[in-house]
């Protein structure tokens, strides 16, 4: 079956998907049989707006009143991811959204970790946005907050604000143009054992068991993997069925309360926080970071700080994005943002994404219609490497936006960048790398990773063990070692102590 047409069944009453969502890779058509499992876009898209939901947040002290839920978005255009944002301090994500794309909304599409409120959902219909899709679980204005602040002060106003709002999007939904709904698929069929094989055997772990020879990192990642899986199940999944129930029927979602809806519902939904745990624990919070090489040059660029849990936020945007590869062995991802000039009002500080990216064959193809073979095929004709275009072209050729003379540009990427890439990154004007460098000078004949170390003038982070005394990618502080549990609290979202600004 192909991957358009693996959709969760809508119950009695709902929407049927917009033809918009049929599934097709951002750079191909993929008419033909993939080299194996895949994350479909739908949900590729889907996870990664849960995991901006998680956007590193400095706090301050908490509203106990406060029962707005901090939100993930992902816009999209034309298949291809244009826009990632966060709720902050000030902004929700739909309004962030609204700020930075204003009328270049019209006809995206738009993939909520949570329904939006109200207050968002009327500016983005307004926009002209032909798609609003969302995570069925607690909404943007929390009835969870509400059932459990009854013996608060206030817990009547409380309550009728979730009430109030989920009447507003109803009529906002049923009086507009765009298709507004919940669209998730079941993963295709081996896809979390193999990202869980291919996760557990990533750079960054085996970078790990390189260092030290008598770590288990199986078990590094077995325990990053069931600590998050917990972490995000608290998060994303509601509690309890009943609880659940509760919350489809406020946001007028009522009929998948029946079965088989709700358990079709919920088990795709714990598929997708199990992906997502799996992806997450490819990069373990275990004496290890993202931190700069001594320079070779005299001058080095001047160097911009960015914490920790930021940059390992966004090297996991880029092994979600891996999980879309055409390659038939390797997958990779890269997502590109750069550090604006103007205040932050939104959840993400001053960063704004340039573009983002995966290996694929080139747009338009089939995909059995190039090579498919590696370097072990002794025909090299019959090899992939002249054909695939990588993850760091794709980011830079599909930009959202241009690269800024003076603006720190970081790239993130899954693999050190090859020969290939070097000198495009370096062209666009990159000021930042961060990337693993299992493959730092090695050539194997069709590829080749040789000018990475050469690579001047740009800062490069590589994955290593902490230095002691503890610095920040060369800034002494103890925020990039903030745990998760700390940065992913239950406290109120604040930006303007940015991590990132």
């Amino acid at each position: 079956m192909e991957e358009s047409q693996k959709w969760v069944r809508a119950a009695p009453g709902q929407s049927r998907p917009h033809p918009e969502t049929r599934d097709s890779s951002s750079q191909t058509d993929s008419k033909g049989q993939g080299h194996g499992p895949r994350l479909s876009k739908v949900n590729l898209f889907t996870l990664l707006s849960l995991w901006m939901e998680l956007f590193p947040q400095d706090q301050c002290e908490e509203d106990e009143n406060d029962q707005v839920r901090g939100t993930g978005l992902v816009v999209v255009r034309d298949r291809r991811v244009v826009g990632l944002h966060c709720s902050g301090a000030d902004l929700h994500a739909g309004q962030a959204a609204i700020i930075q794309h204003g009328a270049r909304l019209a006809d995206c599409q738009l993939y909520f970790s949570r329904r939006p409120c109200a207050t968002c959902l009327k500016m983005i219909i307004n926009a002209g946005v032909s798609q609003i899709s969302f995570w069925p679980g607690d909404p943007e204005v929390s009835v969870l907050a509400a059932s459990s602040s009854r013996d608060r002060p206030h817990s009547s106003a409380v309550t009728e604000e979730a009430a109030l709002d989920a009447v507003a999007a109803e009529r906002l939904k049923a009086n507009s143009r765009p298709h507004i709904g919940v669209l998730l698929q079941p993963l295709a069929p081996g896809l979390l054992q193999f990202v869980n094989e291919s996760s557990r055997d990533c750079d960054f772990i085996e970078k790990m068991a390189d260092d030290d020879p008598g770590l288990n990192a199986e078990d590094v990642f077995n325990r990053e993997r069931r600590r998050h899986a917990e972490d995000f199940s608290r998060r994303f999944l509601v509690a309890t069925c009943r609880q659940h129930q509760e919350i489809l029927t406020h946001m007028g979602l009522e009929n998948f309360c029946a079965e088989p809806y709700f358990t079709s519902l919920r088990h795709n939904m714990r598929e997708l926080v199990e992906v997502l745990a799996a992806v997450a624990a490819q990069v373990p919070q275990q004496d290890y970071g993202f931190h700069r090489e001594q320079p070779a040059a005299p001058h080095p660029p001047r160097h911009e700080e960015v914490a920790q849990d930021v940059v390992r936020h966004c090297i996991i945007q880029a092994c979600l994005l891996a999980y879309r590869t055409e390659d038939p062995k390797v997958g990779v991802g890269t997502v590109i943002w750069a550090k604006g000039q103007s205040p932050g009002c939104s959840g993400t500080g001053r960063l704004d994404l340039v573009g983002c990216g995966y290996n694929a064959y080139p747009a338009g193809s089939h995909y059995a219609e190039y090579p498919q073979m590696d370097a072990r095929q002794e025909d090299r004709q019959r090899r992939k490497y002249r054909y695939i275009i990588h993850a760091e072209q794709n980011a830079l050729t599909f930009r959202t936006r241009d690269v800024k003379p003076g603006e720190p540009t970081m790239l993130f990427v899954t693999k050190c960048p090859c020969d290939e890439c070097v000198p495009l990154i370096r062209g666009a004007g990159v000021t930042h790398i961060f990337t693993s460098d299992q493959d730092r000078d090695k050539d194997k004949g069709d590829i080749s990773y040789r000018r990475f170390s050469g690579l001047k003038n740009i800062s490069k982070f590589v994955w290593q063990r902490t230095p002691r005394p503890h610095l920040t990618n060369g800034s002494v502080g103890k925020h990039g070692r903030q745990s998760e549990h700390e940065s992913h609290g239950s406290k109120k979202l604040c930006t303007h102590r940015s991590t990132v600004s």
